[in-house]
């Protein structure tokens, strides 16, 4: 009763005819004749006796199709269909692997966030070498749709649902706006990088809200993606001028008609970044690998201060990222960020940092940062982490320069396939940060790639350039801080022994290097995200040693420390831990009773420790001011350990990172008698080498296009001079 007549008849032919000639004429059928015999040779047996009574030639036929359309194992085919005695809002999809069977825990969620509840499936096993599966669903699609007319839309949506099995797409409920409104799946793209960059940049409402918004004003959603082609397609024939007021027209009179007030500002929200885009990369090849928008940030309503000249956001499946940059001359790094929701936060408070620390250098102050969304856990595949995240760097990079312009023969071109609206920019560089010290290889190789005008010189630090951890230069600048402060005080930090805290561990750039510049440090307590490190009174000259081999020592963490080294009742203790031991001597130096404490609780002490120095040279925001909240701080993972400055007990306190300390911390620290500096000036001395490069290198590459200086000679002449670099940076 499950199999209409037409279905009975064709299963009942074959039975007399015979499997294989009744598929090679069902082949026939559908337009294959030179090859359906060929087809039905290679495919027809593989059909299991199961298969060819449920479903009879003409449907092998059509899945035949579809297997020999599969380019290899990574690939899907979809088929959405109908029986005659399906109900009103049922309808079926067939999916093909040839990689096995796909696993209902991976396609139930795709067809859920596509618009549809998952009745029942059929899994069917092909035999023979290609191992292939066809997987029948039954599908009822959810609310009011028309079955009929989404079925006459059947390709767009089959190649979606391929598309987000084999992870090209994202699956989420974005996914429903290409059933139910009949929207493109690059148009759903665009919509959803949107989204993300808005969800960045603060937008309160979840994904469901805005997809529900999109859902019920179709119209208003068609305009808005009618918008983005009219000011950014290059194939655009029509007077995009018109064009574009014609599409706002359309979106306005959509909105009148749109009562939930949420709705209304979101649909309203995403107007105004539409007409914020200056560049796109939407309709260029290089859209393959990630979407990119550059925006003029100051016509995106309600972002936080402070505001970024332009920014750039960077969309794909694997990768998202934002570079801000303060102005049109403007220079910083790019980091490999940890904080997949609010990056942008992150970015926009050291882009701000950065064009403070600047103004010692050039202009103002940029800042980047990307985060990879498909990599394995660092704890069971570290090298898959690693090279998942350059990966996912080379595309941030490649996606950025997608839409930058370049200096060919002394005139700005425009980058192809890409509507200018914000004319000449050329001047984009790089540098290294948290994660990418050894990218800057990577990058310039990519920027040769791209023929891009800046050379070498568009990612300082490389090979040929000035590696800020092999010359110490951030830590080296901060510790001059460092010795200053001191110094004021009449305490000579290279010969007389200083008690120090920090965070970081010795195989970071800033820290490490921090902790071998004096043979009088005595470091008593340190943590970094994986551990806690505590030597109540350390050997100056045998930790000094023991700090110098782990710096030496790839991938270094405190766990590594030589355990016989540290003074009775330290150790080196995980974070995972539920509780830390506390010894005599711990409890003496941080001034606390308890018998044991959780790893939070104990970084806390450490903070508020009487040491002499407490040295930032790991990543977060560790010490506010108690007239802030954690909220205003805007880190957090560091929530439970953060404390206030009037809690400090230390004398000096030096930044070799970021953002260790927010800057009303840093005024109640000064006056209640501390010694500290905005952190711009403790670590400008890795922006102020950073320049030097760049600009030398600027420079010697007019030199070498007269022919007057060879490759060979420039990079020779670049190390001879890196200590005097140093020295004018010091």
């Amino acid at each position: 009763d499950q199999i209409d007549d037409a279905a009975l008849d064709a299963a009942l032919r074959a039975m007399v005819r015979g499997w294989e000639p009744s598929v090679e004429e069902a082949l026939i059928a559908q337009g294959e004749d030179s090859r359906a015999a060929a087809l039905a040779s290679r495919y027809a047996a593989q059909f299991p006796m199961a298969y060819r009574s449920d479903y009879g030639p003409q449907e092998a036929a059509l899945d035949i199709l579809r297997l020999r359309n599969l380019e290899g194992p990574e690939q899907h085919g979809a088929r959405l269909y109908r029986k005659s005695l399906d109900a009103a809002q049922n309808l079926r999809l067939k999916l093909y692997s040839q990689a096995g069977a796909i696993p209902l825990s991976e396609t139930v969620p795709v067809l859920e966030n596509f618009g549809f509840d998952v009745l029942e499936e059929i899994p069917t096993q092909m035999g023979g070498a290609d191992g292939g599966h066809i997987h029948d669903f039954l599908l009822s699609l959810r609310g009011q749709g028309d079955v009929e007319a989404l079925l006459q839309r059947a390709s767009a949506i089959e190649a979606a649902i391929s598309g987000t099995l084999e992870g090209k797409a994202e699956n989420d409920p974005f996914n429903r706006l290409i059933a139910a409104t009949g929207l493109e799946q690059r148009a759903v793209i665009w919509l959803r990088a949107w989204y993300r960059y808005l969800r960045q940049a603060g937008l309160p409402y979840g994904i469901g809200t805005m997809v529900d918004a999109l859902h019920d004003a179709p119209d208003v959603a068609h305009a808005l993606v009618a918008l983005f082609i009219a000011r950014h397609d290059p194939a655009f024939t029509g007077d995009r001028e018109a064009a574009t007021e014609a599409n706002l027209a359309a979106i306005n009179t959509g909105l009148t008609q749109v009562s939930a007030i949420d709705d209304d500002r979101l649909l309203r929200m995403l107007r105004a970044l539409v007409m914020a885009v200056l560049r796109t990369n939407a309709f260029a090849p290089a859209a393959k690998l990630a979407m990119v928008m550059k925006i003029e940030s100051a016509k995106v309503p309600g972002l936080p201060a402070p505001l970024p000249w332009r920014e750039m956001f960077v969309y794909s499946p694997q990768v998202e990222g934002i570079h801000l940059r303060a102005g049109p001359v403007a220079r910083g790094g790019l980091r490999w960020s940890d904080r997949r929701d609010d990056f942008r936060t992150e970015v926009l408070g050291l882009m701000k940092a950065q064009r403070v620390k600047n103004a010692v250098i050039v202009p103002t102050g940029a800042k980047g940062g990307f985060f990879p969304k498909q990599l394995p856990d660092p704890a069971t595949d570290r090298d898959g982490w690693l090279n998942g995240g350059k990966e996912a760097y080379k595309t941030f990079i490649r996606t950025l320069l997608s839409v930058t312009d370049n200096i060919v023969d002394g005139k700005v071109v425009h980058p192809a396939d890409v509507v200018v609206h914000d004319g000449e920019d050329p001047y984009f560089v790089v540098a290294a940060d948290k994660g990418t010290a050894t990218f800057s290889d990577t990058a310039n190789a990519i920027a040769a790639e791209f023929n891009f005008w800046l050379g070498d010189a568009f990612a300082s630090g490389g090979s040929q350039g000035y590696d800020h951890k092999a010359m110490g230069i951030t830590a080296k600048g901060g510790w001059v801080s460092v010795q200053r402060h001191f110094a004021e005080m009449g305490v000579d930090v290279q010969t007389d022994p200083v008690r120090v805290a920090g965070c970081g561990d010795m195989s970071g750039d800033v820290f490490g290097n921090g902790m071998l510049l004096s043979k009088a440090i005595k470091l008593v307590a340190a943590f970094d995200h994986r551990h806690i490190f505590l030597d109540p009174d350390p050997d100056p000259a045998k930790s000094w040693e023991e700090r110098a081999r782990m710096f030496a020592l790839p991938r270094s963490s405190w766990d590594d420390y030589d355990k016989a080294l540290i003074s009775k009742g330290g150790g080196v203790f995980p974070r995972s831990m539920k509780a830390i031991p506390l010894t005599a001597e711990v409890k003496a130096m941080l001034g606390i009773d308890q018998d044991e404490i959780e790893p939070a609780a104990l970084i806390s002490a450490i903070l508020r420790s009487q040491v002499d120095l407490i040295w930032f040279g790991g990543i977060g925001t560790y010490i506010k001011a108690a007239s802030e909240n954690n909220i205003d701080v805007g880190d957090p993972s560091n929530d439970p350990l953060r404390i206030n400055a009037e809690q400090l007990r230390c004398k000096v306190v030096g930044e070799g990172a970021n953002l260790g300390v927010t800057q009303a911390a840093r005024i109640a620290f000064s006056m209640l008698g501390g010694r500290i500096n905005t952190d711009f000036i403790d670590n400008s001395a890795g922006v102020d080498c950073s320049d030097n490069e760049v600009n030398i290198k600027i420079g010697l590459a007019a030199v070498m296009r007269a022919g007057l200086l060879d490759e060979p000679s420039r990079n020779a002449l670049l190390a001879s001079m890196t200590d005097d670099v140093s020295s004018l940076v010091l």
